[in-house]
């Protein structure tokens, strides 16, 4: 409850007008619930309104600035992670993790949507695509602290779906890799600094990305494709997949090292390690120790920062928490689960679904120490089991259920009635249209 009250006291200074402000601090008390579906329909009655109106103004008409929403949530959080990091001895690397995350959507009325392929839907699908980053703190927490939707170039130039879909007149077309430059650029602006920023092919691969980062001084670890041309010697160029076909021969050139410890333990992995013409840069490979499968990740060290192995391994190995991220973001807190079709709408259900994220992440973080109590991990495959394994520290999930409990309250007389009522005339009037349409579809057959 104090990490809810300190984040929602910051986002006072985003609003207009303070009944727009408490409507946005039951939005995240609706999204850190237990609704099974936080749509706006379920948003508006957890939150003791009579209709859906007020969610739905909040999100499409009401006056606040959502860029300056989602600074504040930033700060917050890397601030928070920051503190409880702080605790330790050892010095924490931070790192900046980039990725994209879709939701499918019905029709073509929303903006930025297209039929494309869905990573969560594991097909092609219509949906939309939004461009996150997550800020994680190693061995203490991570949460997202920014976020770009992707808007195909097609539905800009189109004065018609823009005017519909509510797009600002100054949009202009961005690749997901200038998103992912929009966004760093974001947390550059309120002071927030990283180890290393990470990504997957999709960002390794742009040229555009890695030049502004290197101009930064800005160390990375970006996965590339096995056909990323690298520059070995001064006219000496070939593939990743060549480079280690031609320079690695046999196991010594691979050494096996942790990618960091998941829920189960260690993450081992064969690494290579791989110089370029350039001093700076390097060429880290990563094989699966069952399946032999190799991932490539192009890396930069600026003068003055330590360029080892181990180090880049560590960072490489951080960039999986942007999934749990996502995984969190859409599990517990309704991230997927938007009906919102207009530009901003979208993109302050973000905001919203970043601060309720933010609170739980930033309480888990500083709760960790003082609820892990597990036994000692085994030293080898024959020790006998603990007679006490201790607690896991809370998990964001845990922290969201408790913050759920306390700040449930109870319905005034009537409210699930009257719900009950409001939703089935709704129905009834959407149902009747839907058929008027039909008829109108059919006499147009006809006729």
């Amino acid at each position: 409850m104090r990490e809810r009250s300190a984040l929602t006291g910051l986002l006072r200074s985003c609003f207009a007008r303070t009944q727009t402000w408490l409507q946005a601090g039951k939005y995240v008390s609706a999204l850190a619930s237990e609704l099974p579906s936080a749509n706006g329909w379920s948003v508006a009655e957890h939150a003791g309104d009579r209709t859906p109106g007020r969610s739905q103004r909040l999100l499409n008409r009401a006056s606040w600035d959502e860029e300056a929403a989602m600074s504040q949530v930033r700060k917050y959080a890397a601030a928070g992670l920051d503190d409880a990091a702080g605790r330790s001895r050892r010095r924490r690397m931070t790192v900046a993790a980039l990725d994209e995350t879709g939701q499918e959507k019905q029709g073509a009325g929303t903006a930025g949507v297209k039929r494309q392929y869905m990573g969560c839907a594991g097909r092609v699908a219509n949906g939309i695509n939004t461009v996150h980053l997550s800020y994680v703190r190693e061995k203490t927490g991570h949460a997202l602290i920014g976020a770009r939707q992707w808007i195909p170039s097609g539905d800009i130039a189109d004065p018609v779906k823009s005017l519909v879909t509510g797009l600002p007149l100054n949009l202009r077309f961005r690749t997901k890799g200038q998103l992912a430059i929009d966004v760093m650029g974001d947390a550059y602006g309120d002071g927030l600094s990283f180890d290393f920023a990470c990504g997957d092919e999709v960002y390794g691969s742009c040229t555009e990305l890695r030049e502004f980062l290197e101009d930064r001084g800005q160390a990375y670890v970006l996965r590339v494709a096995s056909s990323f041309m690298l520059t070995l010697a001064p006219g000496a160029k070939m593939t990743c997949a060549d480079a280690v076909k031609k320079l690695i021969k046999g196991k010594n050139g691979w050494e096996v090292r942790s990618a960091g410890k998941g829920s189960k333990g260690d993450r081992w992995y064969a690494w290579a390690w791989i110089g370029t013409a350039s001093p700076r840069h390097s060429l880290l490979v990563r094989r699966h120790l069952k399946t032999g499968e190799l991932a490539f990740h192009y890396c930069f060290v600026p003068d003055g920062q330590l360029a080892s192995k181990a180090r880049l391994i560590r960072a490489a190995g951080l960039r999986w928490p942007v999934e749990e991220c996502f995984e969190f973001a859409k599990g517990c807190f309704g991230l997927d689960q938007c009906q919102a079709r207009l530009y901003t709408a979208v993109l302050r259900h973000l905001v919203l679904v970043m601060a309720a994220l933010a609170v739980c992440a930033v309480t888990a973080a500083q709760l960790r120490e003082r609820t892990d109590s597990q036994a000692p991990p085994p030293a080898g495959p024959d020790d006998p089991p603990p007679a006490d394994p201790g607690l896991v520290p809370l998990s964001v999930r845990e922290v969201k259920r408790l913050l759920a409990d306390a700040l449930r309250r109870p319905e005034p007389p009537g409210h699930t009635a009257r719900w009950l009522h409001w939703r089935r005339r709704h129905q009834a009037r959407s149902r009747w249209f839907h058929k008027r349409a039909r008829l109108a579809r059919n006499h147009a057959l006809v006729s």
